[in-house]
Protein backbone atom coordinates (compact mmCIF):
# COMPACT_ATOMS: atom_id res chain seq x y z
CA UNK A 1 0.00 0.00 0.00
CA UNK A 2 2.83 2.37 0.88
CA UNK A 3 4.53 1.55 -2.42
CA UNK A 4 1.41 2.63 -4.33
CA UNK A 5 1.23 5.90 -2.42
CA UNK A 6 4.89 6.68 -3.07
CA UNK A 7 4.48 5.76 -6.74
CA UNK A 8 1.44 8.04 -7.00
CA UNK A 9 3.35 10.89 -5.32
CA UNK A 10 6.10 10.53 -7.92
CA UNK A 11 4.12 9.56 -11.04
CA UNK A 12 1.28 12.10 -10.85
CA UNK A 13 3.51 15.23 -10.72
CA UNK A 14 5.78 13.72 -13.38
CA UNK A 15 2.79 13.11 -15.65
CA UNK A 16 1.59 16.70 -15.09
CA UNK A 17 5.07 18.01 -16.03
CA UNK A 18 5.20 15.88 -19.18
CA UNK A 19 1.72 17.00 -20.26
CA UNK A 20 2.60 20.66 -19.60
CA UNK A 21 5.83 20.27 -21.59
CA UNK A 22 3.94 18.66 -24.47
CA UNK A 23 1.32 21.43 -24.57
CA UNK A 24 3.94 24.20 -24.40
CA UNK A 25 6.19 22.65 -27.08
CA UNK A 26 3.78 21.37 -29.71
CA UNK A 27 5.23 23.50 -32.52
CA UNK A 28 6.89 21.52 -35.31
CA UNK A 29 10.66 21.41 -35.62
CA UNK A 30 12.74 20.00 -38.45
CA UNK A 31 15.49 17.56 -37.55
CA UNK A 32 18.02 17.13 -40.34
CA UNK A 33 20.14 14.02 -40.77
CA UNK A 34 21.99 15.49 -43.75
CA UNK A 35 25.62 16.20 -42.74
CA UNK A 36 26.30 18.18 -45.93
CA UNK A 37 23.42 20.64 -45.39
CA UNK A 38 21.66 20.49 -48.73
CA UNK A 39 18.77 22.84 -49.38
CA UNK A 40 16.29 21.24 -48.71
CA UNK A 41 17.94 18.56 -46.55
CA UNK A 42 17.94 15.10 -48.10
CA UNK A 43 17.17 13.30 -44.85
CA UNK A 44 14.99 15.33 -42.53
CA UNK A 45 12.06 14.80 -40.23
CA UNK A 46 9.47 17.34 -39.08
CA UNK A 47 7.70 16.61 -35.82
CA UNK A 48 6.60 18.41 -32.64
CA UNK A 49 9.42 19.26 -30.23
CA UNK A 50 7.87 17.33 -27.34
CA UNK A 51 7.71 14.18 -29.49
CA UNK A 52 11.38 14.56 -30.39
CA UNK A 53 12.38 14.96 -26.73
CA UNK A 54 10.28 11.98 -25.62
CA UNK A 55 11.65 9.77 -28.42
CA UNK A 56 15.23 10.74 -27.50
CA UNK A 57 14.58 9.96 -23.79
CA UNK A 58 13.06 6.57 -24.60
CA UNK A 59 15.93 5.79 -26.98
CA UNK A 60 18.46 6.70 -24.30
CA UNK A 61 16.75 4.44 -21.77
CA UNK A 62 16.74 1.54 -24.25
CA UNK A 63 20.40 2.03 -25.19
CA UNK A 64 21.38 2.34 -21.51
CA UNK A 65 19.50 -0.83 -20.61
CA UNK A 66 21.14 -2.72 -23.46
CA UNK A 67 24.60 -1.49 -22.42
CA UNK A 68 23.92 -2.55 -18.84
CA UNK A 69 22.74 -5.98 -20.02
CA UNK A 70 25.93 -6.40 -22.08
CA UNK A 71 28.08 -5.32 -19.13
CA UNK A 72 26.54 -7.95 -16.86
CA UNK A 73 27.12 -10.79 -19.33
CA UNK A 74 30.14 -12.20 -17.50
CA UNK A 75 28.12 -12.46 -14.27
CA UNK A 76 25.29 -14.30 -16.01
CA UNK A 77 27.84 -16.67 -17.56
CA UNK A 78 29.49 -17.26 -14.19
CA UNK A 79 26.11 -18.00 -12.59
CA UNK A 80 25.30 -20.56 -15.32
CA UNK A 81 28.73 -22.18 -14.91
CA UNK A 82 28.37 -22.37 -11.11
CA UNK A 83 24.90 -23.87 -11.41
CA UNK A 84 26.24 -26.55 -13.80
CA UNK A 85 29.07 -27.28 -11.34
CA UNK A 86 26.58 -27.48 -8.48
CA UNK A 87 24.38 -29.93 -10.41
CA UNK A 88 27.45 -32.06 -11.16
CA UNK A 89 28.50 -32.07 -7.49
CA UNK A 90 24.97 -33.02 -6.41
CA UNK A 91 24.97 -35.87 -8.92
CA UNK A 92 28.34 -37.10 -7.60
CA UNK A 93 27.14 -36.78 -4.02
CA UNK A 94 24.00 -38.78 -4.79
CA UNK A 95 26.14 -41.49 -6.43
CA UNK A 96 28.35 -41.75 -3.33
CA UNK A 97 25.36 -41.93 -1.04
CA UNK A 98 24.25 -45.06 -2.86
CA UNK A 99 21.63 -43.56 -5.10
CA UNK A 100 23.39 -44.80 -8.21
CA UNK A 101 22.80 -42.68 -11.30
CA UNK A 102 19.45 -41.46 -10.01
CA UNK A 103 19.40 -38.06 -8.36
CA UNK A 104 18.56 -38.14 -4.68
CA UNK A 105 14.89 -37.62 -3.98
CA UNK A 106 14.37 -34.62 -1.77
CA UNK A 107 11.68 -34.07 0.76
CA UNK A 108 10.69 -30.44 0.86
CA UNK A 109 11.18 -27.41 -1.36
CA UNK A 110 13.79 -27.34 -4.14
CA UNK A 111 17.25 -26.02 -3.38
CA UNK A 112 17.73 -22.29 -3.31
CA UNK A 113 19.25 -20.76 -6.43
CA UNK A 114 22.94 -19.92 -6.17
CA UNK A 115 23.53 -16.19 -5.67
CA UNK A 116 26.80 -14.48 -6.50
CA UNK A 117 28.16 -11.38 -4.83
CA UNK A 118 29.98 -8.82 -6.94
CA UNK A 119 33.74 -8.79 -6.51
CA UNK A 120 35.30 -6.46 -3.97
CA UNK A 121 36.94 -3.42 -5.53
Amino acid sequence: MLRRIVAAIIVIPLAILIIAFAVANRHPVTVSFDPFGGNPPVASLTLPLFALVIVVLIGGAVIGGFASWLGQGKWRGAARRFERDLAELRRKHAAREGGGDKPAARAGPPAERLRLRPPAR
